[in-house]
């Protein structure tokens, strides 16, 4: 780590004392220790039983059993309609339900994604070009479903040489463009994918045995909201809703609503989880897109739409009054994904020390952390240690970048608050987290005695 930067901040919560302190008051870019901030924030600001809300809405009348209007899906950002738990099928079978209890069977017009609590831009500052096909950088949006994760599968043709066969879950917005081909069997799959920056074509290369299985992968969705309500509409389907229409975000179609403005019925209303279980989610696996969703939310709760500026500006209030110094902190998203992010450790354990000693937030709030040994992004990290079920903290990564903050209880059961930052290595990733690894175990075998 010669030629690396650290970042470190050690207190005791129980006296008040600081135990230990480099280069503690340096910016440094804190990767994923950013949801740090964004979960405080929203806490407090929003409470932990905060839900977002679903409707399912319908214009027009019903004849028989066929309506002769829109289904309309608004939300005011839910971004838990996903597989985990299986609660995305369980939103279909309701919304089927609800439809069929209304009298519906059959939809002549479109489903209308409503995606007006947030605004467009899905993208935090900073994010890199190189990344945005994966899941990790999903777009933001008022409207999402499964994660703003398509499917795509890649299968091999008969014979070695050919092509190979690839599709893309419908409403991705991407169109396939296919390089990948078909090798010998026994061949080592191979498959990588690309978003280009000229169009929204997503290229798929490498190759694949022939005789093998199908190769997964998750793509992030180029429009949220269109997204959204393909899948919907495809769900209903399933559950037996006829919709003859198609799938449409609710932008492309404003100025024909303006003109002719329908009425519409609330047939079903579906909360999320609380924020305590969104943010268990956000934190145990670092989900960066529950922390962008968190972040508009910040904003749109303030009043008018869920805006990166805005929310932002709420966060950076919050920290100041919190008494973290205004040159503590630079803020670009929610999720920690930007390299336009900074904080100083001293800035993060002010804040985790802020979120245990307030009554409202300490046992909520550390709950949501991984803990080491045991689960998240920390399960399989200090097992063996004093540290294993004792130390919760929030890891962080991107490219030479490493971070982890948190709480750890002493030999004789003080408890301690911690932050261990490092920019700029060059080394493997694995050696810079070993090193953390160990300052906490020490942490976890200090004693006084």
């Amino acid at each position: 780590m010669a030629r690396g930067v650290w970042g470190v901040e050690i207190r005791s919560l129980d006296r008040g004392e600081r135990l230990y302190g480099l280069d503690a008051g340096r910016l440094m870019m804190p990767a994923s220790n950013m949801k740090i901030v964004t979960l405080a924030a929203a806490a407090d600001l929003l409470g932990w039983d905060h839900r977002f809300t679903t409707t399912l809405e319908v214009t027009g009348p019903i004849q028989g059993s066929v309506l002769d209007g829109d289904l309309y899906v608004r939300s005011s950002g839910d971004p838990s309609i996903n597989s985990r738990d299986g609660r995305a099928a369980a939103v279909l079978f309701e919304w089927a339900s609800a439809l069929k209890a209304a009298g519906i069977q059959r939809v002549t017009g479109r489903v209308i994604g409503d995606d007006q609590a947030f605004d467009d831009e899905g993208l935090g500052q900073g994010w890199a070009w190189d990344y945005l096909q994966f899941g990790y950088a999903t777009p933001v949006g008022a409207l999402q479903f499964n994660e703003n994760l398509a499917s795509l599968s890649v299968w091999p043709s008969a014979t070695a040489g050919a092509a190979t066969n690839v599709s893309l879950s419908p409403g991705a917005g991407l169109r396939l463009l296919n390089r990948s081909v078909t090798a010998a069997p026994g061949t080592a799959a191979e498959i990588g994918y690309r978003r280009r920056l000229d169009e929204p074509v997503l290229e798929v290369s490498g190759m694949l045995a022939a005789g093998s299985a199908a190769a997964a992968r998750t793509v992030a969705v180029v429009n949220p909201t269109l997204f959204t309500a393909q899948s919907i509409k495809d769900g209903l389907i399933a559950h037996g809703i006829d919709i003859a229409g198609p799938a449409v975000d609710i932008d492309d179609i404003a100025a024909t609503l303006l003109a002719v403005p329908a009425e519409r019925r609330v047939v079903a209303t579906t909360p999320s989880p609380t924020l305590r279980e969104i943010g268990t989610v956000l934190m145990k696996v670092s989900q960066n897109l529950y922390a962008e969703t968190l972040l508009k939310a910040i904003g749109a709760n303030a009043g008018g739409l869920g805006t990166f500026e805005g929310s932002l500006n709420q966060v950076r209030q919050r920290l100041s009054a919190w008494g973290v110094p205004d040159d503590a902190f630079v803020l670009a998203d929610g999720s920690g994904l930007s390299r336009y992010n900074y904080l100083t450790a001293d800035a993060i354990v002010a804040i985790l020390e802020r979120m245990y000693r307030d009554p409202r937030h300490r046992d909520a709030f550390v709950a949501t952390l991984p803990v080491a040994g045991k689960d998240g992004s920390l399960s399989t990290r200090m097992r063996g240690t004093r540290a294993e079920g004792n130390a919760a903290a929030k890891t962080g990564s991107i490219s030479n970048v490493r971070a982890l903050s948190g709480y750890v209880r002493s030999r004789d059961g003080e408890m301690l608050v911690f932050s261990i930052l490092a920019n700029d290595f060059v080394i493997p990733a694995a050696t810079v987290n070993w090193i953390a690894d160990l300052a906490v175990e020490h942490l976890a075998n200090f004693t006084r005695k």
